[in-house]
């Protein structure tokens, strides 16, 4: 990913606009272009503050299209923050729906599947059982010791999702 101030710039210019047509056509063309860095944070600020379904199609569009190897950490970044509960769910979606590697990323994907609602469970239990054959003993093991040591109660409708992650670091 290349670092771009001026693309940065000139997308949050745009994204600041509030002309739905103009937006989506910059995000078409952020699509087409190399990926630069910043563009996934301030797409996951637009999609966090937007009601537009237009526009937030389209965003889900882009981060699940992601082919670029290094996105992999923005998302994570953004994953990270305090937004709503609806923009996890959406970037944790576009981590399977993208298929690049989220391996390294998984005992973070763990603790948001502990916190998050059952869809955002879902969302993880995917990505990470779709990145376990390449993660070590050790590290399934880890990450089993913070599901099984989660201070936290585990809703109801979650248990299921929680032992099958548990099978599913088992393997």
């Amino acid at each position: 990913m290349i670092k771009s101030e001026k693309k940065i710039k000139e997308l949050a210019s745009i994204l600041d606009k509030d002309n739905n047509i103009l937006i989506s056509e910059a995000i078409g063309l952020v699509r087409e272009e190399q990926p630069f860095k910043g563009a996934i944070g301030l797409l996951t600020a637009l999609y966090d503050k937007t009601e537009d379904l237009l526009i937030r199609k389209t965003i889900e569009g882009f981060m699940n299209d992601l082919k670029d190897q290094s996105a992999s950490k923005e998302i994570i970044i953004e994953i990270l923050k305090p937004i709503k509960p609806a923009t996890i769910r959406m970037l944790v979606s576009s981590c399977w729906q993208s298929g690049l590697d989220y391996s390294e990323y998984a005992t973070d994907l763990a603790e948001i599947f502990l916190k998050g609602d059952y869809v955002t469970a879902f969302e993880c239990l995917t990505v990470i059982e779709e990145s376990v054959k390449l993660l070590s003993r050790g590290k399934k093991d880890d990450i089993m010791s913070i599901i099984e040591k989660n201070p936290l109660p585990v809703p109801e409708q979650k248990k299921t999702l929680t032992l099958e992650l548990l099978s599913v670091l088992r393997r």
